[in-house]
C-alpha cells in the first residue's frame, strides 16, 4: 500500500446551529479543509453520517454533499457505523488513497441533531432493538451498567468518573470550536441532574450539530502541496456483540482493544509511543474504559490513573485536549473527523491555548453504540 497523508483539515463550531442546514455545515467544513490543503479538486469523497434520515429526513448523503460542494460527478458515498461513522469514513478514504485508486480524497462527517427529531429514539437505533431498546434501556442506561460493573469489580469511585468531565470541560474552555467553553467542578458533576445512576447529565455528551473534514493525499501530491502534512501510520477497526448482555465482561470494550491492536501493528509501535489521544468519551465511564483498552494503563486502574492527572494537558498521556465529546460536542457522524482535526492541529503546533508540548505521535479512537464498533488511527507529522 502507498503512504497516505493529511494536508488539510476544517471543521465548524459544534453546538446548536439553528441558522444552518445539514448541507451548509458540511460544505463549510469541506471548503475550510480544501482551502487548508490548497488543492483545486478532489477525486473521491466519503461522508460519515449516523442517521440523517431520522434526524432531518435526508438520506443519499454522498450525492447531496458532492452536489452542494460543487464536486459532482466525483464518486461520493455515505459511511455509517453509528457514532464512529466519521472514523470509518476516514478509514475508507485511507484505503482509497493507499490502494492507488485516488490521489486526493475528501473525508468528512456531519450531523444535525437539534432540528426537532426524537434524539433518544434516533440514537437508540445503534443498540439492539429487540433485546435492549424494546425493553426500555437507553444509551445512558447501558453506560451506567458499565459504570456500575467497573465500580463493583475494580473499586472505581464516583469522584474518578467525575474527573473525566472536569478535565474535558477545562480543555473545552480553551477550544473556540467547542460547544461548551466553561469549566465545571467535581461537585457540580456529581450533584448534577441524575440521568442513569451513577451518571449525571455532566457525565454525558450533549446533543450537537456540526461537521468536520480532512483532505487525504498520496505522497506525490503531498510533496507538491508544500503544506505541513500529517502521515497516517496505523488504522485498525473491530466489532463486538451489539447487545451489552451478550458480552462475557461488560467492563471490557473488546472492539476498542482489537482495533487498537490492529492499528498498533500497522504502525509498528505500541501504546508507550503514543504522545496524546482523542478518544470517544460519550460518557465519562467510556473514556475511563478506553484508556485501559488502548493500553495506556493496566485494566481496572483507569480511575486512579485519570484522577492523578495523567490524562491532563500536562499529564503523561493527554487525552481529549479538544474537550472531547463531553465539552467539544458530539454531532455523532462528525465526531471521528473532529478528532482528526484536533490531532492534526496539535501535531502542526496550531492548537493555541491548549497546545501540547513535544508531541510527535497522536491517536484517535472513535466508537459506535455501547462499544459494538471501534476504529483507531495513529498519526505522526510527516518528515
Amino acid at each position: 500500500m502507498r503512504d497516505v497523508y493529511i494536508i488539510g483539515v476544517g471543521m465548524t463550531k459544534f453546538g446548536e446551529l439553528w441558522g444552518k442546514s445539514l448541507r451548509q455545515i458540511f460544505v463549510e467544513a469541506a471548503l475550510s479543509a480544501i482551502d487548508d490543503a490548497g488543492v483545486d479538486h478532489i477525486e473521491s469523497m466519503y461522508v460519515g453520517a449516523m442517521t440523517t434520515g431520522l434526524f432531518v429526513g435526508q438520506e443519499h448523503i454522498g450525492a447531496l454533499m458532492a452536489d452542494y460542494l460543487g464536486s459532482a460527478p466525483v464518486p461520493a458515498v455515505r459511511v455509517e457505523s453509528a457514532c464512529c461513522s466519521g472514523g470509518m469514513a476516514l478509514r475508507m478514504g485511507f484505503f482509497e488513497v493507499a490502494s492507488g485508486n485516488s490521489n486526493i480524497v475528501l473525508v468528512g462527517g456531519v450531523e444535525k441533531m437539534t432540528d426537532g427529531a426524537d434524539v433518544t429514539a434516533a440514537l437508540a437505533t445503534a443498540a439492539d432493538q429487540e433485546y435492549e431498546v424494546y425493553q426500555g434501556v437507553t444509551f445512558p442506561g447501558l453506560y451506567a451498567l458499565i459504570a456500575r460493573a467497573h465500580i463493583a469489580r475494580f473499586g472505581t469511585t464516583r469522584k474518578q468518573l467525575a474527573a473525566v468531565s472536569v478535565k474535558n470541560h477545562h480543555n473545552g474552555s480553551l477550544n473556540p470550536n467547542a460547544q461548551f467553553q466553561n469549566e465545571v467542578t467535581l461537585d457540580q458533576v456529581i450533584n448534577a441532574t441524575l440521568v442513569a445512576d451513577p451518571l449525571t447529565i455532566l457525565d454525558s455528551s450533549p446533543v450537537s450539530d456540526g461537521a468536520a473534514c480532512a483532505i487525504l493525499v498520496s505522497e506525490e501530491v503531498m510533496k507538491k502541496a508544500k503544506r505541513p502534512a500529517v502521515k497516517i501510520i496505523g488504522s485498525g477497526a473491530a466489532t463486538d456483540y451489539l447487545a451489552l448482555h451478550q458480552r462475557d465482561d461488560i467492563t471490557v470494550l473488546n472492539a476498542v482493544k482489537r482495533s487498537a491492536e490492529r492499528a498498533y501493528k500497522m504502525a509498528g509501535i505500541g501504546p508507550e509511543k503514543i504522545d496524546f489521544a482523542e478518544v470517544h468519551d460519550c460518557f465519562s465511564i467510556a473514556e475511563l474504559c478506553i484508556v485501559e483498552e488502548l493500553g495506556f494503563v493496566e485494566k481496572g486502574k483507569g480511575g486512579p490513573f485519570i484522577e492523578a492527572g495523567n490524562t491532563a494537558l500536562d499529564g503523561k498521556i493527554p487525552v481529549n485536549s479538544s474537550g472531547g465529546l463531553k465539552a467539544k460536542g458530539h454531532p455523532v457522524g462528525a465526531t471521528g473527523i473532529a478528532q482528526v482535526f484536533e490531532v492534526v492541529e496539535q501535531l502542526r503546533g496550531n492548537a493555541d491555548k491548549r497546545q501540547l508540548k513535544d508531541v510527535h505521535i497522536g491517536l484517535t479512537q472513535n466508537m459506535g453504540g455501547s462499544g459494538a464498533s471501534s476504529v483507531v488511527h495513529i498519526f505522526k507529522l510527516a518528515e
